[in-house]
């Protein structure tokens, strides 16, 4: 059988890409307790659960941000101040980090999955994707490098 180079690049293209996802199963044991796993027991029945990230793909800029009574009795942190809320599986939330990293930009991130302030404010927000940035009292949804420096720099320079 001859292979040609056409084969090969289709060939790599589906070994990569379907282990690039994780697959997650759930099942209940023999006391009916739900169990998540990315590996299903031999011994169950397991059914595969599609796994959705909510994401902002576009990015919604909200000035003069009000986040709740409790929020109101706070101080702002500072004028340029960014805190982030966020998921494990985000790719928006990853680009978002490694840009404050790499231009050495303090933030605070709370994961709205596992982080108890995190649930609690994302659900004052009425979150409904990640990423969410706060810089000062402007909320971004989502993230892009040219809409989050324009508000950054601009809360910097007042």
């Amino acid at each position: 059988m001859k292979i040609n180079l056409t084969h090969v690049l289709v060939l790599t293209l589906l070994v990569c890409s379907s282990s690039s996802f994780a697959q997650i199963y759930q099942w209940r044991d023999q006391n009916g307790q739900l169990h998540f796993g990315d590996k299903p027991p031999k011994e169950v029945d397991a059914e595969q659960v599609e796994v959705k990230v909510n994401s902002y793909e576009n990015v919604e800029v909200v000035n003069d941000l009000n986040l709740g009574s409790s929020n109101k009795k706070k101080k702002s942190s500072g004028k340029g101040s960014v805190v982030i809320y966020t998921t494990t599986r985000c790719g928006y939330c990853k680009k978002a980090k490694r840009y404050f990293k790499k231009n050495n930009i303090g933030y605070r991130e709370y994961d709205v999955e596992t982080s108890t302030k995190g649930k609690r404010d994302y659900k004052k927000m009425n979150g409904t994707g990640v990423p969410i940035i706060l810089i000062g009292r402007s909320r971004m949804n989502g993230f892009s490098i040219a809409s989050f420096e324009k508000i950054y720099y601009s809360k910097k320079k007042n």
